[in-house]
């Protein structure tokens, strides 16, 4: 499987919650793991948020981080390139999405037409996976239970 993580869906490889459990299954299957560049910064936004609001100790934020750098090496990590705004932009105009929401479809579009194969879209924005679902992807939870 070839699988492309929005931020959301990111989050939850390194913070237990919802959804956890299912987004470590499918990373144990996929053979290719891919995210926007903007995944990076929008993770350790979260992190530091939720540092600040006392959800992590110092330690386990730490601990995140070098997790996360980690991991992102053996990630595809798709640049944001003028072509891959304006394919977001078609996807604004076509399904009325947020920018980053359009930057993360926009990159999943790139990695599915570079590798010519079937990828798996997974964010916990149930709105953006129904929309991923009409530009062709197979969404994550929407076809699983919950």
């Amino acid at each position: 499987m070839r699988l492309y993580l929005d931020t959301s869906a990111l989050v939850k490889l390194y913070v237990d919650e919802e959804g956890s459990p299912m987004i470590r299954s499918a990373i144990e299957q996929a053979g290719l793991i891919a995210t926007s560049a903007i995944a990076y910064i929008e993770a350790r936004a979260a992190f530091a948020r939720r540092r600040h609001e006392g959800g992590l100790s110092a330690g386990d934020y730490r601990r995140i981080i070098r997790d996360l750098d980690a991991d992102w090496s053996h990630c595809l990590i798709v640049e944001v390139t003028d072509p891959l705004i304006r394919e977001g932009a078609r996807l604004v105009e076509a399904h009325r999405l947020r920018a980053y929401d359009a930057i993360h479809l926009a990159s999943a579009v790139t990695v599915h037409r570079r590798l010519a194969e079937p990828v798996v879209f997974a964010s916990w924005d149930l709105d953006l996976e129904k929309v991923a679902r009409r530009e062709g992807f197979e969404p994550l939870r929407l076809g699983r239970p919950p």
